[in-house]
């Protein structure tokens, strides 16, 4: 049987390379944290926005259904193993929240390549190609191997994405997987696509 496809999008990072709340950097006029909301839940069945407990109460992510993190100093893993925790029988679309570039047909590229046979689809990566652990379906296997590895020290959720039950697709024709951390990534972003980065969220 296949896993319902939930979203999760991380937003629980401190942005201390950014030095802003990347959440809320506008792009296209909207805070990124409003647009990949938006982009993620209009391909899944349910969606939620991952957080720091200290972020419940912040104004732009109260708007959004929390997952609160449960585990401190883990990084990406805590948000992946408390929504696993809160929906162990759902399969999870996740995306983080500094990907202003990114759009529907990367994300229909992930889920047309889920099969029963994979534990987790993911592109690789142009920069070392290896899996993308950020923009990935996490099926409640691998969400499974996560949590063995979190409880033995081992925290990077890459070291899950590999071996033969991994789908590695090739990495996007478009600059969807750019992330943005610091400001002079941001003036880069701007000045190549900002014009166009409202084509980037559905209507």
């Amino acid at each position: 049987m296949v896993a319902p496809l939930y979203g999760l999008v991380l937003a629980g990072g401190r942005s201390r390379r950014m030095g802003v709340d990347k959440a809320a950097i506008p792009y296209g006029g909207r805070p990124q944290l409003a647009r990949t909301f938006d982009l993620l839940s209009s391909c899944v069945t349910r969606c939620f926005v991952s957080v720091r407990k200290e972020q419940c109460d912040d104004p732009l992510r109260q708007s959004y259904p929390q997952i609160v993190d449960m585990l401190d100093d883990c990084g990406p893993a805590s948000g992946l193993l408390a929504a696993h925790g809160a929906f162990p029988e759902a399969a999870w679309l996740v995306l983080a929240c500094d990907l202003p570039l990114m759009n529907q047909p990367t994300l229909a590229a992930l889920i047309n390549a889920r099969e029963a046979r994979y534990t987790a689809v993911a592109f690789r990566s142009l920069h070392d190609g290896l899996a993308e652990p950020l923009c990935t379906i996490w099926e409640p296997a691998a969400l499974d191997r996560l949590h063995q590895n979190v409880a033995v020290g081992v925290v990077r959720p890459r070291d899950v994405l590999a071996g033969d039950t991994i789908c590695l697709l090739p990495p996007p024709a478009s600059p969807a997987l750019e992330n943005i951390n610091t400001p002079a990534e941001f003036a880069m972003i701007m000045d190549k696509f900002g014009n166009s980065l409202d084509l980037q969220c559905p209507a």
